[in-house]
C-alpha cells in the first residue's frame, strides 16, 4: 500500500492518501479545500486515480475539499450515515462498512461523540486507524457543540478504537504540537483524558471543564461541509480524467511513457 500523510498549516489538519500499488486507485481522507490543488498534483505525480474521498465527520474548523475533488476526478464521497449530510450521490456508511480500492480495504467504525457523524477508518490488517477528531494524540475532540456528547465519545473511543491491537498506529485528524502518529498502547497508557485509569464520569468532568472558545471558522465551515465544501459559485463540471490514466505500467509500477502520452504533453 502507498501511504502519505499531508498537512494543512493554517488549521493543523491532516489529510491521508492511501492507494493500491497495482491498480493505482486511491483514497483521500479529510481533504482541505485550500489544499485541493496540492492533492491533485500529488495524485497526478504518482499516477493515481482517486476513487473515494472519505470524511471522518462534518468539520467545524476547516472547509472540506471533497466536493471540488469530486468535480475534478469523479471520485465518490463517503460520510457516516449519522452525519446529517444529504447532498446528492454521497455514500452514507453503516457501522463496519467496507471501502476498497484494489487490495486496500478500510472498515468504517462509527465513533460518535465529538459529533453524531464521526467515523474511524481501520485498515483490514488492523495495523492503522484514521481517527479524525474522535481520538487525538493525548486528547480527543471537544463535545460542547454539533451534537457532542461526552459519554457517547468515551464509549466510542474505548469500544471502537482503543479495543484495537496495542501496536495499531492511530493517525489523528489534527495535531497542534507537531506530532504525527500514536498507538493504542500509548493512548491507553498516557492520554490524560482516556488512559485506562480514567472512568467515564471522570472523562465527563474533564470535558465539561475545558471552557474552549468556538472554532474560528464554525459559522462558515459547518454549513459548507454539509454541502460537501461547495459554495454557490463553484463549478459543477467534472474535469476530464488525468492523462496519467493513459500511461501504461511496468510490473514494478513505474510509468512507461507511450508515444501517445508524449504527443499530448509536448510543449
Amino acid at each position: 500500500m502507498l501511504f502519505r500523510q499531508l498537512f494543512d498549516k493554517e488549521t493543523s489538519t491532516y489529510t491521508y492518501l492511501l492507494a493500491d500499488k497495482e491498480t493505482h486507485e486511491a483514497i483521500l481522507i479529510d481533504p482541505v479545500r485550500e489544499q485541493v490543488e496540492r492533492d491533485l498534483s500529488i495524485l497526478d505525480e504518482l499516477g493515481l486515480t482517486l476513487k473515494y474521498v472519505l470524511e471522518t465527520h462534518v468539520h467545524a474548523d476547516h472547509v472540506t475539499g471533497a466536493g471540488l475533488l469530486r468535480q475534478k476526478t469523479g471520485a465518490k464521497i463517503a460520510y457516516s450515515k449519522l452525519s446529517g449530510v444529504e447532498a446528492d450521490d454521497v455514500v452514507l456508511l453503516e457501522d463496519e462498512a467496507g471501502i476498497s480500492v484494489g487490495k486496500v480495504t478500510l472498515e468504517a467504525r462509527l465513533t460518535p461523540g465529538h459529533t453524531d457523524g464521526d467515523v474511524t477508518f481501520v485498515t483490514a490488517d488492523r495495523k492503522m486507524a484514521f481517527t479524525g477528531d474522535a481520538l487525538l494524540i493525548r486528547g480527543c475532540g471537544r463535545t460542547d457543540f454539533q451534537q457532542g456528547d461526552s459519554r457517547t465519545l468515551f464509549r466510542s473511543v474505548r469500544d471502537k478504537i482503543l479495543s484495537l491491537p496495542a501496536d495499531t498506529l492511530l493517525y489523528p485528524g489534527h495535531d497542534y504540537k507537531g506530532r504525527t502518529v500514536t498507538t493504542v498502547c500509548e493512548e491507553k497508557s498516557h492520554s490524560p483524558r482516556l488512559n485506562d485509569g480514567v472512568t467515564e464520569d471522570e472523562f465527563v468532568a474533564i470535558m465539561d471543564g475545558l471552557g474552549l472558545a468556538p472554532p474560528k471558522k464554525i459559522d462558515v465551515a459547518v454549513p459548507a461541509n454539509l454541502n460537501l465544501g461547495l459554495f454557490g459559485d463553484d463549478t459543477t463540471e467534472v474535469a476530464a480524467p488525468s492523462p496519467w490514466a493513459q500511461v501504461t505500467r511496468t510490473p514494478t509500477g513505474v510509468p512507461e511513457v507511450t508515444p501517445e502520452w508524449v504527443a499530448t504533453h509536448a510543449e
